[in-house]
């Protein structure tokens, strides 16, 4: 059987106790100092089945969840965007034995409608000892929004996340002597499973902002597109020591991956597409096309972790298996060559290790053994897979050993009786030289229901608007092509690094009706 995350670190707090653990603007711990804290705070949840946990970036936020799932006490992840309607919520579902957040953390919870006492996790140090985890322990019951904006709290237990721990040590070359820089807050579970993941592996985590820990040779970053924009655009660097980008979230455009190329010279650029129920589905290196610089080695993995990794746009090799279905209905299996990144902007990647993947009345159905487990709702957890399959809403086909997405469902909008898919304008536009973020809207019109309109931001190469649409007539269908394209300095983005669309629709009343032409 696998071992368990807390296993994981353990083992490595015995071989390298000395070893820097976790690095902030004014401290570092070992591993020895990390995990005796740990130990210590794990002691003081027992009896308790949850814990609430309002992460920040630092050490005590990592200690606290990091001795939870030692303790198999189950982590409520709530965020610092959660309204107090939606807190009171997830606090109801939950029942968690104590609401625990750094001591400047306990102001903001009061206003985000929290009216009990919260603990921070030094006062809950005790010498006692937990019951300790296993495989069937709930680890986690994370936050996140339906289509109608109400919160879902999905629920994974230690063996889906310890078979994602395994995905990560064969696919990403993290080892001891490295420091992962992870500059988002903690309670985004990507930032939050990087910092945990280097551990796993003997590595330091570095929780300093991104050019800081960059500038102190940081060798992997965990990232999603906003946040690497902001290292493109500190004009630092470049910063040769970093080896590899592991990002989440929308996929980036190939000219946002050709200039962060040039700021992190030697770094290969894994994005992997997932869901908070899913967990990892798929996964792609490179700036893909005839732009890569460079072509896929043949290979496979180590023992552990990926070979040496070329510079973004030149992929590393690797082989693993894939099962699913064809865009012709006829199922496979695969090995994964994780090549360079694909040009073809719908693609998502090769399939990761084990995981099956079916494609039905064109929507994405996932199997592995790291999906969730269900919704927590007050009747208890519903709505997890049927037999071992979950879908997301996500549409896509699969091409060859590739996992290619549309968008989901309910982006879909009908122009004039036709239908208009945003992805495909968004990949469209993502492929003109110059456009660094991209997106497209449906916006009512009182003749055709709901048209097309393009907002993007843009770096000098980009053409003008007209431009720009008419390199959109020449790949796209009539009705996809934006009656009105709409230049930002930058794109909102959620608290979650996804393009906030509700914000790009007011900014679009604001600035007005420009650039509209007749449908």
């Amino acid at each position: 059987m696998t071992e368990l995350l807390a296993e994981r670190i353990g083992r490595q707090v015995l071989s390298r106790p000395a070893a820097p653990a976790v690095r902030t603007a004014g401290e570092c711990v070992g591993y020895h100092r990390f995990w005796a804290r740990v130990a210590r705070v794990g002691g003081g949840l027992a009896g308790m089945r949850r814990v609430a946990v309002l992460p920040t970036s630092d050490i005590d936020s990592l200690v606290m969840v990091a001795a939870a799932m030692r303790a198999g006490v189950c982590v409520v992840l709530l965020h610092r965007h959660l309204s107090p309607d939606q807190l009171r919520r997830v606090l109801t579902v939950t029942e968690p034995g104590a609401v625990v957040a750094v001591a400047a953390q306990h102001r903001p919870l009061r206003r985000m409608g929290f009216d009990g006492v919260p603990r921070t996790a030094a006062e809950l140090e005790c010498a006692g000892a937990g019951a300790g985890a296993r495989p069937d322990s709930e680890l986690l019951v994370g936050v996140t929004s339906g289509t109608t904006g109400e919160p879902k709290l999905f629920v994974r237990d230690q063996a889906s996340w310890a078979a994602t721990l395994d995905r990560s040590d064969r696919t990403f070359d993290i080892g001891p002597g490295d420091t992962v820089a992870v500059p988002g807050v903690l309670d985004h579970t990507h930032f939050l499973y990087g910092a945990l993941h280097a551990l796993t592996r003997g590595a330091a985590v570095d929780l300093r902002p991104a050019v800081d820990a960059l500038a102190h040779g940081a060798t992997h970053l965990y990232s999603v597109p906003t946040l690497a924009w902001d290292v493109v655009r500190s004009a630092g660097g470049p910063y040769r020591d970093v080896r590899e980008v592991l990002s989440s979230a929308a996929r980036w455009p190939r000219n946002g991956r050709a200039a962060l190329r040039e700021v992190l010279p030697n770094a290969a650029l894994t994005h992997f597409y997932g869901a908070s129920e899913l967990s990892f589905v798929s996964f792609d290196r490179g700036l893909g096309g005839s732009d890569d610089g460079g072509s896929a080695r043949a290979g496979g993995y180590g023992t552990a972790a990926v070979g040496e990794c070329e510079a973004i746009g030149a992929g590393v090799g690797g082989a693993g298996a894939a099962h699913g279905e064809n865009v012709d209905g006829r199922a496979y299996s695969a090995g994964v060559d994780g090549g360079a990144g694909s040009g073809d902007d719908y693609s998502v990647g090769e399939l990761f290790d084990g995981v099956e993947v079916e494609i039905r009345d064109g929507r994405v159905f996932v199997r592995s053994d790291m999906v969730f487990r269900g919704y927590l709702t007050e009747a208890g957890v519903v709505d997890g897979p049927v037999d071992g399959w979950v879908s997301v809403g996500d549409r896509g086909a699969l091409d060859g050993r590739r996992l290619r997405l549309f968008g989901r469902d309910s982006e879909m909008f009908i122009r004039g009786g036709l239908n208009v898919e945003p992805a495909a304008v968004e990949a469209a536009l993502a492929a003109i030289p110059g456009i660094t973020e991209a997106a497209c809207l449906g916006v009512a019109d009182d003749r055709w229901g709901r048209v097309p309109v393009a907002v993007v931001a843009v770096d000098r190469r980009a053409p003008d608007p007209a431009g720009i649409r008419r390199r959109l007539r020449a790949v796209l269908p009539g009705p996809s092509v934006p009656v009105r394209i709409q230049v930002l300095d930058a794109l909102p983005r959620t608290p979650r690094g996804k393009v906030d669309r509700r914000a790009l629709l007011a900014a679009l009343g604001a600035h007005g009706r420009r650039d509209h032409d007749s449908p």
